[in-house]
């Protein structure tokens, strides 16, 4: 049976482009006759803000996204995910990290690998074979060899994980959950079999995939929808002027984000005739 879900970080109110992915994670669960799922992301707690996890609830329940089983909160899956890294550990897949930042970056300018904006900082794997005296600080995943996958939007794709990324973060050093370790779990105890969320997202898939062979779970399908842009020409974020989601209307809501997966304009006397329509041009769609 299909299972699907959407696992908003609760770092504020739901914004136009995290509408998006949450409709299109509801009309794909609903057009395979499956469940839709909630789980919230709250592992990075500095970042979450008090109460923003209740508003998310809010703003789904007034654009009739409804989860079909009570919510799961990160926050209370600790116990889990350190099973999990023991699992790892025990196999010789983890090891304990000593490495700062700065350290990271020294060892990277010693390579003459210079760091570029928004590119992911390649772990040289300099406590792979030991900490030479150091305490550990975190927990990183032992990398090996390039992922392939496919993904139902952007079709086949593939990394070096070990080159392009190298081991890991499953644990931080301010001893809390890295969202890898935290994803990988979560889906696999609840069941997920399709996972639909923005594209922005498309590049953890690899490192998810190689966590799920380490620790024997299935991997799901993954479908990564288009992006809503913010002026800058980023992804939509609270970093860069994302405004909460307007629900005055959420008719109107709906049917932007709509727009951005591509669907028609529907007919509709109200957001519940709205919704059955878009399953049905949804379900139109991916059948094509």
């Amino acid at each position: 049976m299909y299972r699907g879900r959407f696992a908003p970080s609760p770092t504020g109110p739901l914004h136009a482009g995290s509408l998006v992915a949450a409709l299109a994670s509801w009309l794909d669960a609903r057009a395979h006759g499956g469940a839709w799922l909630l789980r919230i992301e709250d592992v990075d707690t500095p970042r979450c803000v008090a109460g923003a996890d209740r508003v998310i609830l809010g703003q789904l329940a007034a654009c009739g996204l409804v989860p079909d089983e009570p919510p799961w909160w990160q926050s209370q899956r600790g116990g889990a995910y350190a099973d999990a890294l023991q699992q790892l550990a025990d196999a010789g897949r983890a090891y304990p990290c000593a490495c700062t930042r700065r350290d990271i970056e020294q060892a990277l300018a010693a390579r003459g690998a210079a760091h570029e904006r928004f590119a992911e900082r390649v772990y040289p794997g300099t406590c792979r074979n030991g900490l030479a005296g150091r305490p550990a600080r975190a927990w990183r995943l032992r990398v090996e060899g390039r992922v392939h996958w496919h993904d139902r939007r952007l079709g086949e794709a593939g990394q070096d994980v070990a080159a392009e990324v190298g081991d890991f973060v499953l644990k931080r050093a301010d001893g809390l959950w890295a969202y890898q370790l935290a994803v990988v779990v979560d889906d696999a105890a609840q069941g997920i079999t399709d996972v639909v969320r923005g594209e922005d997202l498309a590049d953890n898939t690899p490192r998810q995939i190689l966590l799920q062979r380490a620790l024997g779970v299935p991997t799901p399908r993954y479908l990564h929808t288009p992006l809503v842009l913010g002026a800058d020409g980023h992804k939509l974020s609270k970093q860069n002027g994302a405004q909460a989601l307007d629900l005055a209307d959420p008719l109107a809501a709906l049917r932007t984000a709509a727009a951005t997966l591509g669907l028609p304009r529907l007919g509709a006397r109200g957001v519940a005739d709205w919704l059955a329509s878009a399953v049905a041009a949804w379900a139109g769609i991916i059948a094509g």
